[in-house]
């Protein structure tokens, strides 16, 4: 009995925590390595992700703990970090895609985002292709020193480069 009680607690902890560190943020996530020697269950990974391109983007909401987990597996390969509220809509007006090809209404779908719903229950594409980064990256090294792994905030600056 008391051990099924530690696990619970355990799991409760973990949920707790993972909540706690943001409540209701997106993560904007960047495949910067490209697809030689990706060892195979990293591959299987970024494409669950759907991150199957260089420079694709995904959206990812930080209280997803299994995306979280995926994350943790592939930061070797991504750059990810938190987006703001003014460079999701900038990215969304300049790269959002509709799926039945009209115009993209970035306010609605913004709102949308922020309120809980996927990209998929807006009618959107559930990725967004980038360009490679004005005035380049080190896709090398990991943050601080290049753009692999968290960038924390700083992602704001690398997606807008990339637009």
């Amino acid at each position: 009995m008391e051990e099924y009680n530690m696990e619970e607690k355990t799991q409760n902890k973990v949920k707790e925590k993972s909540e706690a560190k943001v409540a209701g943020s997106l993560l904007v996530v960047i495949r910067i390595h490209g697809m030689v020697k990706v060892k195979s269950d990293v591959a299987e990974t970024l494409d669950r992700l759907r991150l199957r391109r260089k420079y694709a983007c995904v959206l990812v909401d930080s209280k997803d703990v299994v995306k979280m987990g995926m994350l943790k597996r592939v930061k070797q390969f991504v750059a990810f970090g938190f987006v703001n509220d003014k460079m999701l809509k900038e990215l969304v007006k300049a790269r959002g895609m509709m799926v039945d090809k009209s115009d993209v209404d970035a306010d609605k779908v913004v709102k949308g985002l922020l309120e809980g719903k996927s990209l998929s229950d807006l009618k959107l594409k559930p990725f967004f292709r980038l360009h490679p980064p004005r005035k380049g990256i080190k896709s090398k090294l990991h943050f601080p020193k290049g753009v692999l792994g968290d960038n924390g905030k700083k992602i704001n600056d690398l997606v807008g480069r990339m637009l």
